[in-house]
């Protein structure tokens, strides 16, 4: 019932927000709820909607069993913590597993799918136009000639990369050139580089450069045109686990580290996303079993519901900054929220139970 109003509201906050851009297009409404149907993988998924409504569901349950006394009998029976609150805990354990499964099967080709709905019937052309002209940053893709781009920003309205790192594979796919450029502009017919290195190495090892060549500027022989670049933007909520791990193995000595980090960054959060609503669940369990005033229980349960939740959900995305600042290496920047505030509720499930 929770996820049911979380969705309502969903759909009607962005529906009014959205609002200019239906009437402007009279967008048809079977195109409207094709969009929202859609998308409700990604809200499920990617937004706080599941572990608010996993939270504050058990806690408003359990407070209507302090209502009715339930609890005190249950203890007074001899019920442990564990034993009283296992249905919530076992449930908030196969949810955090349902929204992995839904996030690796579904989510990808839902984000694809709703981009392309949005792209070609809800975005006004002016829009589309501003898009293209903003900085497109960490830039990584696949080119011609077996070439992997890392490009720290490209600036769309100039034709300009910046912090740019490409390197070439041979058949058998080992590096066999890596070029480094401070700057890079479009001159019309060609990318011209500036404060360029270029490095080729042996066949048998990448750690054996043959030979490497430093330019102030240089013509560079690359197909791609700014058109290509801004095609070429990485989306990694279309990619799941499995999919994201495999292209950072293969970049993994690249040398970009910027790039490299913010995808480690996104890949572990893959995982720890979805424990969210069990680690939540765990910490809002023993302060609604602690509320003595049965009048006060159930408003009380939805103040510590929002509380945690809110704590949780910032302290996570704080954590989450440092590490694609490079302040805490990726696996703590995303398993930090989850181990801290789970070692919380432990710790207080143990001084007073």
């Amino acid at each position: 019932m929770l996820l049911a109003v979380f969705c309502f509201l969903y759909v009607l906050i962005d529906v009014t927000g959205k609002l200019d851009e239906i009437i402007e297009r009279k967008i048809p409404f079977t195109i409207l709820a094709k969009y929202y149907l859609t998308s409700l993988p990604i809200f499920f998924t990617q937004m706080q909607a599941v572990p608010v409504a996993c939270l504050l569901a058990p806690l408003l349950t359990f407070s209507q069993l302090n209502n009715h006394n339930e609890i005190i009998a249950m203890r007074s029976s001899g019920l442990n913590f564990w034993q009283i609150t296992k249905p919530a805990i076992s449930f908030s354990i196969l949810i955090v597993i349902a929204l992995f499964w839904f996030n690796e099967s579904y989510v990808p080709q839902a984000t694809v799918a709703v981009k392309q709905i949005r792209d070609e019937n809800m975005i006004l052309k002016v829009d589309r136009e501003r898009k293209k002209k903003e900085k497109i940053r960490n830039l990584t893709f696949y080119g011609l000639k077996n070439r992997l781009y890392f490009i720290d920003a490209f600036d769309a309205n100039n034709d300009e990369l910046s912090g740019i790192t490409i390197l070439e594979y041979d058949a058998h796919q080992n590096v066999k050139q890596k070029l480094v450029a401070f700057r890079g502009k479009w001159t019309g017919i060609a990318w011209k580089f500036y404060q360029c290195q270029i490095t080729e190495f042996s066949p048998e090892s990448v750690n054996l450069p043959v030979k490497v060549k430093v330019y102030k500027e240089k013509l560079m022989d690359i197909k791609e045109t700014p058109e290509d670049f801004l095609r070429q933007r990485l989306n990694v909520s279309s990619m799941n686990f499995q999919q994201l791990k495999a292209y950072i193995n293969r970049f993994a000595n690249s040398g970009a580290t910027q790039a490299l980090r913010n995808l480690k960054v996104d890949m572990h959060q893959k995982l720890t996303f979805p424990l969210g609503s069990f680690v939540t669940v765990l910490c809002g369990l023993p302060f609604v079993l602690m509320v003595k005033s049965r009048k006060r229980s159930a408003f009380t349960s939805v103040a510590i519901a929002f509380a945690i939740g809110l704590l949780y959900f910032v302290t996570n995305a704080v954590a989450l900054a440092f590490g694609k600042g490079g302040l805490f290496p990726p696996i703590i920047s995303t398993w930090c929220a989850p181990v801290i505030f789970t070692a919380i509720a432990i710790s207080t499930i143990e001084n007073n139970f």
